[in-house]
């Protein structure tokens, strides 16, 4: 499974959505959102409107407008919001739950791939629909605070930023993930896979 970019902005979405909710603005507009992600605006805007098809966000007009929640953070899983954009998890249609095609191969039910594909689906699956958007927020927010990160869409982001993004050098730099860095392991930090 590849995430496409839509997928991605997605969920970048719903995790600032879930964000904005825990620091007392439940309503975030378009460029607010776009702003702190530096996401195309006019895409950004389609994928609300396919979250707002989908259930996941409802959109309020007028010039103090915008975006928020539709339901609570703890009822969304990370699983749902990527099957809506993006379809079936399965690497291959065989081993896909809402979504079979057979395959090529002559004997499915003794195929070494689609035993491994399966399993491969399975983990993913696992994974996205373990956990809620209140989830990877309460992770994501831990994490800012134990480094001392401005929180986005706050009083104190927005004060020197109009998006309530950080300012460039207040990013810290970007380096690959340790395993330890995932959610899992902030969650639970005796869980290992």
């Amino acid at each position: 499974m590849k995430l496409s970019k839509k997928g991605e902005y997605a969920l970048r979405a719903l995790i600032d959505l879930g964000i904005g909710a825990e620091v007392g603005r439940n309503l975030l507009q378009v460029t607010e959102i776009a702003g702190k992600e530096k996401l195309p605006i006019k895409f950004l805007e389609q994928v609300m409107q396919h979250l707002k098809e989908g259930g996941f966000i409802q959109s309020q007009r007028g010039k103090f407008g915008g975006y928020r929640l539709a339901r609570s953070a703890n009822l969304i899983t990370m699983g749902q919001v990527v099957r809506m954009i993006d379809g079936p998890l399965a690497p291959i249609g065989c081993v896909s739950q809402s979504a079979y095609e057979p395959c090529s191969c002559p004997d499915e039910v003794h195929c070494g791939l689609r035993m491994l594909m399966l399993d491969v689906r399975n983990a993913i699956a696992g994974i996205l629909d373990r956990y809620s958007l209140a989830d990877v927020v309460e992770v994501t927010l831990r994490k800012m605070r134990r480094d001392g990160i401005p929180l986005p869409f706050s009083q104190i982001a927005r004060v020197g930023d109009r998006f309530g993004s950080l300012t460039s050098n207040a990013h810290p730099v970007a380096t690959r993930l340790q395993p330890v860095e995932g959610l899992i392991n902030n969650l639970f930090s005796d869980y290992a896979i």
